[in-house]
């Protein structure tokens, strides 16, 4: 189950989007979101396309680990495809079923929100690919420095956003845990039907919570006793700092942003 997740792996292939600052990389997966929320037509998506597969392939990280990366969502984007197809009810009819209709604004509504989602998925596990979870703190913690003049910590926020990522791993050990003993008891998931599969899964909730809270305390008693004291100055093993290539990596996505907007608007 653990090496089937993708999500917050870091997948070390040396290529120039590696070395990239990590403040430089959520700036620009923040203004990736802008502009795959701008998109609207199949012209403006393949183009935020072209460029997601440009820096795809420029990490030099396999194109079917971003597959899998989106792969969980699958069913989510299903839904965003039936419910637009649903509720947009623009241009020629297509295909009628009883009383509901099937238009082709509808249908091409649909498809762009589905692989707007997948695009958005697969594109910003470049973030967890090409950055250690070290240096995503940091990076982290950079970008929401600003966030202390309305008084807000970013150091508490860091630390939350850095234990979360740190517990999937831990929480999905100890689920298959759960599984291998019930199979060992006889209730083997792959050998169940459909419906019992969904209520073992059920059952599994009470105790994975129940393992997840008692690993919390255990963590929050460790860091007391070693005296970590949130906002406390402290040294770092790396020290991040800004290049030439980081500008202009930032540079691409603002520029991708205005030209989606742009088009959007136009």
């Amino acid at each position: 189950m653990r090496n089937k997740l993708l999500f917050g792996r870091s997948i070390d292939t040396g290529s120039w989007v590696h070395g990239v600052d990590p403040r430089a990389k959520l700036t620009g997966m923040v203004l990736y979101l802008v502009a795959i929320v701008a998109v609207q037509s199949w012209i403006a998506l393949a183009g935020v396309a072209i460029f997601s597969l440009a820096y795809m392939l420029s990490t030099r990280i396999p194109l079917k680990y971003y597959l899998k990366a989106a792969k969980p969502l699958w069913t989510l984007m299903v839904f965003i495809f039936i419910v637009q197809c649903l509720a947009v009810k623009e241009g020629p009819p297509l295909w009628q079923i009883g009383s509901w209709t099937l238009y082709q604004a509808g249908l091409s509504s649909g498809g762009i929100a589905a692989l707007r989602m997948a695009m958005l998925v697969s594109f910003t596990a470049i973030l967890t690919f090409t950055t250690t979870p070290g240096l995503l703190n940091q990076g982290m913690n950079g970008v929401l420095k600003p966030l202390r003049l309305i008084g807000i910590s970013a150091d508490r926020l860091t630390l939350m956003m850095s234990i979360a990522l740190r517990f999937i791993p831990t929480i999905l050990d100890e689920t298959q845990k759960i599984v291998k003993a019930q199979a060992a008891r006889g209730a083997d998931l792959k050998e169940l039907p459909w419906k019992e599969k969904g209520r073992m899964l059920v059952s599994l909730l009470v105790p994975v919570t129940v393992s997840a809270f008692r690993r919390a305390e255990e963590l929050v008693l460790s860091m007391e006793s070693r005296g970590y004291i949130i906002g406390a100055a402290r040294s770092e093993y790396h020290y991040l700092a800004w290049r030439q290539r980081d500008t202009w990596f930032v540079v691409s996505y603002i520029l991708l942003a205005v030209a989606s907007v742009a088009y959007h608007w136009i």
